[in-house]
């Protein structure tokens, strides 16, 4: 059986031709580039990634396959998946299934074949379009038009499609040679954790460094978080732009001053906003596993793991917060830390999966802000 046709036009009306293996239909969403050289089983699987396309950069992706450990979520997010060239035919020890499948499942659409070189430069130079993925025979001049009136990601609120339901406990920590997830039993500080779409080696890192956590809604009030008397509270990453997540940045500003504050990714955007300032979108974004940031206080520089397409606007926050931590490439903020109270943030992940592992100690960083202050 023959490999199905399938296209790709971004809103521009740039067009790229190439083969199906993922979900019948059509795919919209707003086409980004990944950096990353593996893990696309926990990139398929971040919260952060809905509503975009993913473009690997990566030219040999689906060589390992699938296998029911190394998922960041209850499920895939994303809207599609570009590479270059799809390898059905799988090698790991743990694999179940093949990436095509995994994605057919999912309703998620792939395209291959494509010139990923060429579509990344593009982006690079025009910035992150919306695109739509087709398979079979279409018509390039309609799916232009529905890709154009498709909603930019600007002024979406996805976190409420992405955050739990209700509060659960997490126990589960991270992943060990030959023994999985053990839990951690040792306990020593209660931390809440405010779901914006968050990963779960976040959770695992934080029950690494003895955390109880308890995951909690986005849209829970202040009043609700300190109810159950914790040493500390989680903002976590998620998708999309965060100026339209009111509720939540309402939760922070009444949290400030009351609980020390860690938060990572779109919780560092919330926090910014929270404290009175802005946020703007990136041309492109960050999305990869080799972002060299710099610890302005150490000044040590960490390759960090991100996956975001806003930053904040370091001179809306009139001096009441100053930058930790700055991205290398083009300058942008990556770490923020009020001048008096027990806050802090990054932009990007400390907790990898996928990625390096320099940034650990921000878990044990928030730990000791904790101690310090209870």
């Amino acid at each position: 059986m023959g490999l199905k046709s399938a296209t790709l036009v971004l809103s521009d009306g740039k067009i790229f031709k190439g083969h199906s293996f993922g979900a019948e239909g059509e795919h919209i969403g707003e086409v980004v580039f990944n950096t990353s050289l593996c893990g696309y089983q926990e990139i398929l699987t971040d919260p952060s990634y809905c509503g975009q396309i993913v473009l690997m950069t990566y030219p040999e992706i689906g060589n390992y396959g699938i296998n029911p450990e190394d998922i960041e979520s209850k499920r895939l997010w994303l809207s599609g998946f570009v590479v270059k060239n799809y390898n059905p035919r799988f090698s790991n020890y743990r694999a179940q299934k093949s990436l095509k499948d995994y994605l057919t499942e999912a309703g998620v659409g792939g395209i291959q074949g494509i010139d990923t070189r060429a579509l990344t430069r593009h982006l690079r130079d025009q910035g992150a379009k919306m695109g739509i993925i087709a398979v079979g025979d279409c018509k390039t001049d309609d799916l232009l038009e529905k890709v154009r009136r498709a909603p930019s990601m600007v002024g979406q609120n996805l976190v409420k499609d992405v955050t739990c339901s209700k509060p659960y406990s997490w126990q589960e920590g991270e992943w060990i040679w030959n023994r999985g997830y053990p839990s951690v039993k040792e306990k020593k500080w209660r931390v809440s954790v405010l779901d914006f779409g968050i990963k779960y080696n976040i959770l695992r890192s934080l029950v690494n460094v003895n955390c109880d956590v308890t995951v909690h809604p986005a849209s829970t009030p202040a009043a609700q978080i300190l109810k159950d008397r914790p040493d500390g509270v989680f903002l976590s990453n998620g998708p999309g732009d965060p100026a339209p997540v009111i509720e939540a940045i309402q939760t922070v500003k009444a949290l400030m001053g009351k609980i020390p504050i860690f938060g990572i990714c779109l919780g560092h955007q919330i926090l910014g906003l929270a404290l009175g300032g802005q946020t703007y979108k990136l041309k492109f974004g960050h999305h990869g596993a080799n972002q060299p940031v710099m610890d302005l206080q150490t000044r040590k520089v960490e390759i960090t793991s991100q996956n975001h397409g806003f930053a904040v606007d370091i001179d809306s926050l009139k001096g009441k917060a100053v930058i930790t931590h700055v991205n290398l490439n083009d300058q942008t903020v990556e770490g923020l830390a009020h001048r008096d109270l027990p806050i802090f943030s990054v932009q990007y992940h400390p907790e990898a999966s996928p990625g390096p592992h320099d940034s650990h100690y921000l878990f044990k960083r928030f730990t000791e802000m904790m101690e310090k202050h209870s």
